[in-house]
């Protein structure tokens, strides 16, 4: 054993528990916890400029990579500005470390100065919340900690580190360290028996998968499975990447706000659903009753309180859905060598078909520029392994039924919380996760208004990625949800600026903050600019290794398509008109006839 400082043997189990990349700002009470990673070096640190900043950007490198990200600031309100980021993360699954910095044992009581009760104030978002009181207790918290972020349903925790606790010597050897063994749940035969029974004595079978697929990191399984048994895939928004979307068995996103027609067409048709970590949440499955009427469901998920939250399934399994696509794999195979899975070759190909219809028209030519034209472009601008990053409003719905996602991990977005302001800071953490790739952002103008100022961090620390910002100058979604209610109410973010005439009563001028900031910026106010703007935003990134802002100046107003219901979503206008003569990208096509696989003749 070795006689250290609580905080030497915290940089330690950091790197041991491979938690090495660090988001935050120092400050007095967690200045000795940021001289032990300086002494150690095993830690990267980056410098956020806001507390809340630094949480989205841990969590955005823990989407990106499956790993632990951490969030780290001083007492007080470093921990409150955490909140919101511990939100975002308990709500998605997503395992984080939030460690702050707190005043003395001997002044928690006295209202010292910056002294809050943060662990009451973090635990209902976190999965667990603790004030270390005793430097002997450092280790084990620190190992419990992270055994609660990766067993069962993932999710974050904070920790709170008074300053007389991180000084104190403690014994400590490294080497007798281990991480504790995470606790997930494992489907067994019998249930999964049960499973494939039901599926196999349906006719139009289905499988929902959501973000559990990819905590799982279980995308391969999920789609070998699909394969084997010939069955159609629908990703819930947090599942989208699990199976590309130009694979033949994609049969496109269902819901009430980011969904595709030709999806909410074919899960209409279906007859069993088979859910695998997923929520059911209620912008997937609008109205229950028209969800539900007519087909079997299954449900599995890694936490036991999640089935039957929302509805009461035919059969409720808990599982890791990674271990639950083992199992599934394991028996469909037996079944198949013995010969009693069902063709489902037909229904397969139906859903398969259907995909080169029923699109929504994007290419729109109108000044100032329509929403749909955007993703257009930004589909024939970025490839396959662009990573997608994204987090509320209109432009996230409208992102969601338009772009096109290839690849787990790919498409990093804040689902259940929606916080505005999380999508730049998030794609800086991306980019930390993966520097190498081609990271796009897309906001709306007021999420990218909150948190502006960590394209600071991007620019100082040289995080290059492309932020998309489509600009109508007001708060869309919020406008459109007040339609009901008959009123424009406080939701026009339009003035003119003295400052900048060219903005043509927008208001805030994006170009020059962002420059202001370090970064580089583009406008396009043309629609026929959009591939040079993004191409021009592609250069500027690698050359200067910054975040590079493409500001589209959208016209004011445009509704986006959504509803109450799977079989009434409200398109708002006339945008129907998909190129039913001209087959989507999406669609494979059969090389001897030229046509949609599964197209009638």
């Amino acid at each position: 054993m070795t006689k250290m400082r609580a905080v030497d043997a915290i940089a330690l189990i950091l790197e041991k528990e491979g938690a090495t990349e660090a988001f935050g700002l120092p400050g007095a009470a967690i200045n000795p916890l940021y001289s032990a990673m300086r002494a150690h070096g095993g830690i990267r640190h980056t410098l956020a400029r806001h507390v809340e900043g630094a949480s989205h950007m841990a969590d955005g490198y823990s989407r990106a990579t499956g790993k632990i990200g951490l969030c780290l600031g001083t007492s007080g309100p470093a921990g409150t500005d955490m909140i919101t980021g511990l939100y975002a993360a308990i709500a998605d699954s997503i395992p984080m470390l939030c460690i702050t910095g707190q005043a003395p044992t001997d002044k928690l009581h006295k209202e010292d100065f910056q002294a809050v009760d943060i662990e009451s104030i973090a635990k209902p978002v976190t999965k667990f919340a603790a004030t270390i009181l005793e430097p002997g207790l450092v280790p084990g918290y620190f190992a419990k900690a992270f055994q609660i972020m990766r067993s069962a349903r993932p999710g974050p925790v904070l920790l709170d580190l008074p300053i007389n606790v991180q000084l104190a010597e403690i014994e400590f050897d490294i080497d007798a360290y281990e991480p504790l063994t995470p606790d997930k749940p494992a489907a067994t035969r019998g249930q999964i028996d049960k499973v494939l029974d039901l599926l196999v004595a349906s006719k139009n079978p289905i499988i929902i998968a959501g973000g559990g697929v990819i905590n799982a990191n279980a995308s391969g399984q999920l789609v070998e499975l699909a394969e084997l048994l010939n069955i159609p895939v629908s990703p819930t928004l947090m599942g989208w990447g699990s199976i590309p979307d130009d694979h033949a068995l994609q049969s496109g996103m269902v819901g009430i706000q980011t969904h595709t027609r030709y999806g909410n067409v074919s899960f209409l048709a279906s007859d069993f659903v088979l859910g695998l970590g997923n929520r059911w949440a209620n912008r997937h499955t609008g109205g229950l009753e028209t969800y539900r009427k007519g087909r079997t469901f299954v449900h599995i998920d890694i936490e036991a309180t999640q089935i039957g939250r929302v509805f009461t399934p035919d059969l409720g399994i808990i599982s890791d859905a990674g271990a639950a696509l083992e199992m599934l794999l394991t028996i469909a195979k037996e079944r198949k060598a013995a010969g009693t899975l069902p063709d489902y070759s037909a229904w397969a190909d139906e859903c398969t078909a259907r995909k080169s219809t029923l699109h929504r028209k994007t290419n729109f030519d109108n000044i100032p520029i329509k929403p749909q034209r955007v993703y257009q472009e930004m589909n024939e601008a970025f490839g396959r392994d662009t990573t997608y990053v994204s987090t509320i409003g209109l432009s996230q719905i409208a992102g969601a039924q338009m772009l096109h996602v290839y690849g787990p991990r790919q498409w990093i977005n804040a689902g259940q919380a929606g916080p505005l302001g999380w999508t730049g800071p998030a794609a800086l953490g991306v980019v930390r996760a993966k520097p190498n790739s081609t990271v796009v952002a897309l906001s709306g103008d007021y999420d990218f208004q909150f948190m502006i100022e960590e394209l600071a961090v991007g620019a100082q620390f040289k995080l290059p990625y492309i932020h998309v910002v489509v600009n109508n100058s007001y708060l869309g979604l919020i406008r459109q949800s007040q339609r009901p209610f008959e009123m424009d109410y406080h939701v026009s973010l339009g003035f003119d600026n003295i400052n900048s005439p060219e903005t043509n009563g927008y208001g805030v001028d994006h170009v020059k903050v962002a420059e202001g900031l370090g970064c580089k910026a583009v406008r396009v106010e043309d629609p026929s600019k959009l591939a040079e703007g993004f191409a021009e935003a592609t250069r500027l990134a690698a050359e200067h290794q910054v975040p590079v802002v493409v500001e589209v100046i959208l016209e004011r107003v445009t509704n986006i398509a959504m509803g109450a219901e799977l079989d009434a979503v409200n398109e708002f206008e006339d945008l129907a008109q998909a190129a039913e003569d001209a087959p989507s990208a999406l669609v494979p096509l059969d090389q001897a006839t030229g046509q949609p696989v599964g197209a009638s003749a």
